[in-house]
């Protein structure tokens, strides 16, 4: 896969319903129909804000969403944590192409601008890729959809 550009989803605001439906589907205990959550709106709060939550969109050479991430205040788990990466999603056809580590680096990237010295996230599927990008896992936490690694990369 060719490289593929990181832009801030206010750039992309289209981008929004298939994101919206990606988060269903991935995280149907939240966003599903009985869940708490409600994923368009909180798509809509990224592009309402000038902090947090900011969330990237990985956009492939022919302009398809490939990815996404999102920097957030707080998370689910440990409250006294900030900031949070999460919303982390590739799209199927796009995994073992480099994407994830692309958006990860984005959103390291993004903390550091915005002056953060740590970055915290949590993921039951990418330990392997945010270990090799120097993020450590430090605890666990039950989810939704099981348990968890709680990880931290210094930036």
């Amino acid at each position: 896969m060719a490289p593929v550009n990181i832009r801030d989803l206010k750039e992309v605001p289209e981008a929004v319903p298939e994101l919206a439906a990606w988060f269903e589907a991935e995280w149907a205990p939240h966003y599903g129909p009985d869940g708490p959550g409600d994923a368009a709106e909180d798509l809509a709060e990224c592009l309402e804000v000038d902090g947090l939550p900011r969330c990237l969109v990985a956009l492939d050479p022919d302009g398809a969403v490939a990815g996404t991430i999102a920097l957030k205040a707080a998370s689910i788990s440990h409250h006294q944590l900030t900031p949070w990466g999460g919303a982390f999603l590739v799209a199927r056809k796009c995994r073992g192409r480099g994407v994830g580590t692309a958006l990860v680096a984005a959103l390291e990237e993004l903390a550091r601008t915005l002056k953060f010295a740590r970055v915290y996230m949590s993921t039951d599927t990418a330990l392997g890729l945010l270990q090799r990008r120097g993020w450590c896992a430090f605890d666990t936490a039950p989810s939704l959809r099981g348990t968890v690694h709680v990880c931290v990369v210094d930036l």
